[in-house]
């Protein structure tokens, strides 16, 4: 990992969490199964804690669960495809309460997926980074500066 431990990075905000109790490597494992493997640093603060949600319910990190439902619904749902690119360079695991996700790309940068113009943003090169700026701003809308 990034030279630091999970629990270490968010500890600054870590009052305002609710954070879940580590995934197991099988339920990770079947995540995966489902829709192809998770970056390390997924994988790894997953095995920390299962999701992280701010102090207003912002799901910043899903659940490895919801993580394998959501990009499964993303890529299957027929009506998508008549609205948006194709999903399945895309890892959703994150968003900002008000629509917008945050995936991985095949490169494991983050991008911001925007629901009303399907843009796909760059906006971190790193997970770390991107759950710093989120807690940092307490709501995922710092990737709009």
């Amino acid at each position: 990992m990034e030279d630091a431990v999970w629990r270490e990075i968010i500890a600054p905000w870590a009052e305002g969490l609710d954070i879940g109790e580590p995934a197991s490597e099988s339920g990770i494992q079947a995540a995966e199964d489902r829709i192809g493997p998770f970056p390390q640093s997924l994988r790894e603060l997953l095995m920390e804690f299962d999701g992280v949600s701010d102090e207003y319910g912002t799901d910043l990190i899903w659940t490895a669960e919801k993580i394998a439902n959501d990009n499964e619904y993303f890529r299957a749902d027929r009506s998508f495809s008549t609205l948006y690119a194709p999903f399945d360079s895309l890892l959703f695991f994150g968003d900002n309460g008000g629509g917008d996700q945050f995936a991985f790309t095949h490169s494991n940068t983050v991008v911001a997926w925007d629901h009303e113009t399907d843009d796909r943003n760059p906006v971190t090169n790193s997970l770390r980074e991107y759950v710093v700026n989120c807690l940092e701003s307490q709501g995922g809308d710092w990737h709009r500066e």
